[in-house]
């Protein structure tokens, strides 16, 4: 058996025991979260202890990508995003990388995408994901064009992720 062949069989295998099915309902899944207060509930603090009062949250915009004077993703309001790491968020769901990465990019079968993209390089990011990692699990994407036409945007959400300036759960994009 090829270790071609060896990559998609364990691919699909993974696909098959994480659960692919509910794919196209995806960008309208809630996020997956512990229990929440009730709407309008205050968080109660013991009596006579001062509230510090909520800061604005700012908008998060790393060094840009690339060398120019574009960031490489935008975030306002914790989770409003700017268009090209919106799309990056949604090819992420429409590719279903969260059936070996989960769903929270902090690893499956795969590894933790929130770790590894603190120190990988941008051109290794884009060779295995164009590229592939047979040997560890990983096939490549670099046929599929909805992927290839938004790397870029890919590696944005993924690198906000890691930076940790996106949170989980769905995001919004910024109007």
């Amino acid at each position: 058996m090829s270790v071609l062949f060896r990559g998609w069989v364990w691919t699909l295998v993974v696909a098959a025991l994480t659960g692919a099915a509910g794919l196209a309902a995806a960008d309208d899944a809630p996020p997956v979260t512990g229990p929440q207060p009730a709407a309008g509930a205050a968080k109660q603090e013991p009596a006579g202890v001062p509230q510090p009062a909520a800061a604005p949250q700012p908008a998060a915009s790393p060094a840009a990508g690339g060398g120019g004077d574009k960031p490489l993703y935008r975030v306002v309001d914790g989770n409003h995003v700017d268009a090209n790491t919106m799309k990056g968020w949604r090819t992420w769901r429409a590719l279903a990388c969260e059936r070996c990465h989960g769903a929270n990019q902090e690893g499956l079968v795969g590894p933790s995408l929130v770790d590894d993209l603190k120190t990988l390089s941008r051109e290794d990011f884009n060779k295995c994901v164009l590229e592939g990692r047979i040997d560890k699990g990983m096939p490549n994407f670099g046929g599929i064009k909805s992927l290839a036409d938004n790397l870029d945007d890919l590696y944005a959400f993924l690198k906000g992720r890691s930076d940790g300036a996106i949170p989980t759960g769905h995001l919004k994009e910024i109007e």
